[in-house]
């Protein structure tokens, strides 16, 4: 990106801004298929390389009751493969597939007997599945979907689910773009959930890493669960054990089948490639996908919270404080002052909090605050969160956090900390539109948020428009007790045992 463009975007005003827009808009083409699917191309001839950024619509708020965690475990089942890619051979793999899921459905059967359980035939039904696992596995080529775009010059090859939505990624050369189309497309349209259950087993071990064996981790899921009575923001988006367990590939196909529909996902592509030639290739591929309806939105709300809610965890680790206060999504109109409060609390050693909580008073280890948790699609929270310096308390965390809560409720920010907010705000934009990769998730984001990328532009305008006032309003409105969530993990040493007391025992 040339310098001139850099400074053009941090000089403030609209008609900076709509001169890089326009600058943009003449390289950037918007597509809807006949199916339902976006494609957002945008040219950028800077080297012989694409990137591309595939966003479903659809994250771990959108998991079925009793099925948490299988956006995230479909997100795993994106990388086996196809119906083409990955196996010797189709047909009698997906034989072999469906006697496996017939094995576990009466393996399941059995297991969830709340009484009368036989013992001797559930582990005979199990034999049976294992049996049936290890068949279908005989017709599998492990990895082969990953090697074929490594083999070809793919890089960063990756994938992400969050709250919100399931996000797909990689960088190629520019001559591979139509094996891309094939390769994506493809997934999209017909993934085969092989190797299922020994994947399951993956995740399954991934929430024991994150969550089970982390007290920090089990601190935020006991912090979203006590923060959320109603909305699934409230569950871990890797989702219960009991439901990881027992999820099945049939229940992924019918959550393929419901959001991965062409109507739900955009597909972004910027890099070294003519959009005249590229487009229908693009078309080619990507409208073969079967069209389907558009998911119906949640209609879960939470309900408004009038009391403080608090999670106290006692264990023999680093102790730690979190509180979060209900918020609008991103669509409110306020959302760019939670984003100044965000950075005038937050960014960096001019911040309030590392000022106050690190430097001056020494009773934090970091101490930071932060919008849109654990997500922004829906209401989420404002956060904050602080480990103790060593000899100090999370009460201690607590009350400086209030009292420069209050600061801010009371008295107007300084020109300084506005001005430095909006300017950060600004850079922050150009370093995503710093190269192809940036440039497409940016696209992708916008365009599915709002049904058309140009509102990153018009971010700016909303971030411009913040003023003192609106932070004291806005802090007023959130920051009060019967809003706020708190948690925190107190350090409590093991209780000793006979033996590790030296009072008798084996040596």
């Amino acid at each position: 990106m040339a310098l001139a463009t850099v400074a053009l975007l941090l000089v403030p005003g609209l008609k900076a801004q709509d001169k890089y827009e326009q600058q943009m808009a003449a390289h950037t083409t918007v597509k809807v298929l006949p199916n339902g699917l976006t494609l957002v191309l945008s040219e950028r001839h800077e080297a012989p390389v694409f990137s591309f950024y595939t966003l479903v619509d659809a994250g771990s708020a959108d998991d079925p009751g009793g099925q948490s965690g299988l956006a995230h475990m479909f997100e795993h089942i994106a990388f086996k493969g196809t119906d083409q890619i990955g196996t010797t051979d189709y047909p009698a793999e997906k034989a072999a597939l469906e006697k496996v899921e017939q094995a576990y459905a009466a393996y399941d059967a059995e297991f969830r007997k709340p009484v009368g359980r036989d013992e001797a035939r559930l582990t005979s039904l199990h034999q049976a599945f294992e049996d049936a696992v290890k068949t279908a596995q005989t017709y599998v080529i492990p990895n082969q979907f990953s090697e074929i775009a490594e083999e070809n010059g793919a890089v960063d090859l990756n994938a992400s689910t969050e709250e919100d939505s399931t996000q797909y990624f990689w960088s190629m050369p520019s001559n591979r773009l139509e094996l891309w189309a094939y390769l994506e497309s493809s997934r999209i349209g017909w993934p085969v959930a092989r190797e299922f259950y020994k994947e399951r087993d993956v995740v399954n071990e991934e929430r024991r890493m994150r969550i089970d064996s982390s007290p920090q981790g089990r601190l935020i899921e006991e912090f979203l669960a006590a923060a959320y009575m109603a909305h699934p923001y409230g569950r871990p988006g890797v989702g219960w054990e009991s439901d990881i367990t027992q999820v099945t590939a049939t229940e992924a196909a019918a959550f393929h089948s419901k959001y991965y529909v062409p109507s739900n996902i955009v597909v972004a592509v910027v890099g070294d490639f003519d959009t005249q030639t590229a487009l229908p290739i693009l078309e080619r591929y990507f409208g073969r996908i079967p069209a389907g309806p558009k998911p119906e939105p949640l209609t879960t709300v939470e309900p408004p919270q009038h009391a403080e809610r608090t999670v106290v965890l006692r264990e023999a680790t680093q102790p730690i404080y979190v509180e979060g206060y209900h918020k609008p999504d991103y669509r409110d109109p306020d959302d760019s002052v939670y984003d100044a409060i965000t950075d005038i609390f937050s960014n960096g050693r001019t911040s309030r909090l590392y000022r106050s909580l690190v430097r001056d008073q020494k009773i934090a280890l970091v101490a930071e605050g932060f919008s849109g948790f654990p997500g922004n699609k829906f209401p989420g929270l404002f956060a904050f969160y602080a480990l103790p310096q060593r000899g100090h308390t999370s009460d201690e965390l607590r009350t400086a956090i209030h009292k420069e809560l209050d600061t801010l409720k009371t008295t107007d920010v300084s020109d300084a900390e506005l001005e430095r907010f909006k300017t950060r705000a600004r850079a922050e934009l150009l370093r995503g539109l710093d190269d192809n990769s940036g440039i497409a998730s940016e696209l992708a984001e916008y365009q599915t948020r709002f049904g058309d990328w140009r509102e990153m532009f018009k971010e700016l305008a909303k971030i411009d428009a913040v003023t003192k006032a609106d932070i004291r309003r806005v802090a007023n409105k959130t920051f009060v007790e019967s809003n706020r969530t708190s948690a925190r993990i107190d350090f409590q040493a093991p209780t000793a045992t006979p033996d590790s007391a030296g009072n008798g025992g084996a040596k």
